[in-house]
């Protein structure tokens, strides 16, 4: 599987399907993801993740895949998600609405596996925007 491959794989695998088993061959054991000014670590983040937004958007679909650039060793790329906020996320009660996104994602590849991403996401501004007045 090519690059562009595996990261079409993973998104729908893990993202949408929630399908864990997948993880060990996508992403290396020493995995790492920047996103603001947080850093997280390992296969145990990737299953936390995804299973937190399988919870609070059960029906969370990955409507768009786009590779921007590919060099060497990373992928810059865009995935757009849909999906419906039904439970609890970060914080954010749900909203019952849907809501669409974007991640712009920078993937560094180590012996074919991801082993370092950056990731800056719109999903936390959708969820507030999204979520019901409070009075």
């Amino acid at each position: 599987m090519n690059r562009e491959e595996q990261i079409r794989f993973a998104a729908y695998q893990v993202m949408e399907l929630g399908k864990m088993e997948v993880v060990p061959e996508v992403f290396a054991t020493e995995y790492v993801a920047h996103a603001g000014e947080r850093t997280y670590t390992g296969h145990a983040f990737i299953r936390r993740f995804s299973k937190q937004m399988k919870t609070a958007l059960p029906d969370v679909k990955v409507k768009k895949v786009e590779v921007l650039v590919q060099t060497e060793d990373t992928v810059t790329w865009q995935r757009t998600l849909v999906g419906t906020h039904q439970e609890n996320m970060m914080g954010i009660p749900a909203s019952g609405k849907q809501i669409e996104w974007v991640d712009m994602v920078v993937s560094r590849f180590q012996k074919g596996l991801i082993v370092e991403e950056w990731v800056v996401s719109e999903l936390m501004g959708e969820l507030l925007v999204k979520r019901p007045k409070i009075k």
